[in-house]
């Protein structure tokens, strides 16, 4: 067997299957609970009927993977040839995923850097892909964390909800839970900072609010050569104007994605979310 760094992540990361499985990158999944069901996020529920369940007002909740899924996930990359692991992970201010992969690194066959990269989706998913190039050839595991950490540094994600309602629900918008009154009467924009959801801007209408998050990525991307996500729940034609904007006024624009969330993040931020994962190279 080939000795090589192997690339772990979890299901939030949103990278499409069949990148990953080029980039050699293995997933972990998070957990959606749908009622009395526990459902893996990827394989057991889609992202329609999570949809479906939310605007029912059914209760939903999510849950991190086990120690015991993050150790089986080890022993069995260990096994395929690795001499080390870099496990990278959506933000442990929004989940308790990094703190159980950091429990089951203390006793994997080979060693493992748990990294908390205060990310999540492609925000989480670039990182990854940046980590499994660096791994490439004789990367070591230092070489791959600091491929990962770069990319988390100079990654910036904005997004727009109908409402706030599905994140204070879930306790998932930090600081902005102060402004929560005020902005349940307006179309909020927010951002991931420090590894947490704030609250950026109240704009008065959808159409507003979209078209400043349009402005604000514009920005952000200036004249780098940048690869872009855009995220959506349940509002396919939406993304796809916005990406098609983004496509004509970013020029440093690498490669764009465009995918609907997985039922993890969409339990806390409700259909209608649209958010964009700016990631210079």
């Amino acid at each position: 067997m080939s000795r090589h760094v192997a690339i772990v992540t979890d299901s939030t990361a949103y990278l499409p299957p069949g990148l990953m499985e080029r980039r050699g990158i293995t997933s972990v999944p998070l957990t959606v609970v749908l009622g009395d069901q526990a459902l893996e996020e990827g394989t057991e529920i889609s992202t329609r009927s999570l949809a479906q369940a939310l605007q029912k007002r059914r209760p939903v909740t999510t849950s991190r993977p086990s120690p015991e899924e993050f150790a089986r996930t080890y022993r069995e990359v260990a096994d395929t040839g690795a001499d080390g692991i870099v496990s990278l992970h959506l933000s442990a201010e929004l989940s308790g995923t990094y703190d159980a992969a950091v429990l089951a690194a203390r006793e994997a066959p080979v060693p493992v850097r748990v990294v908390d990269t205060g990310m999540v989706a492609m925000a989480l998913g670039f990182c990854a892909l940046s980590a499994a190039e660096a791994a490439e050839g004789d990367g070591t595991v230092d070489d791959a964390v600091t491929a990962a950490e770069k990319r988390a540094a100079d990654t910036s994600a904005h997004f727009y909800v109908d409402t706030l309602d599905y994140l204070r629900r879930g306790g998932r918008i930090g600081t902005a839970q102060a402004l929560l009154g005020s902005a349940l009467a307006v179309k909020p924009l927010l951002r991931l900072e420090n590894g947490r959801i704030e609250l950026l801007e109240k704009v008065r209408t959808a159409s507003k609010a979209i078209a400043r998050l349009e402005e604000i990525v514009v920005e952000k991307a200036g004249g780098a050569e940048v690869d872009i996500a855009v995220h959506h729940l349940s509002a396919p034609e939406r993304a796809g104007v916005l990406a098609d904007r983004l496509r004509e006024r970013v020029p440093g624009l690498a490669e764009l994605h465009v995918s609907e969330v997985g039922a993890v993040i969409g339990a806390h931020t409700g259909p209608g979310l649209l958010g964009v994962v700016v990631s210079p190279r």
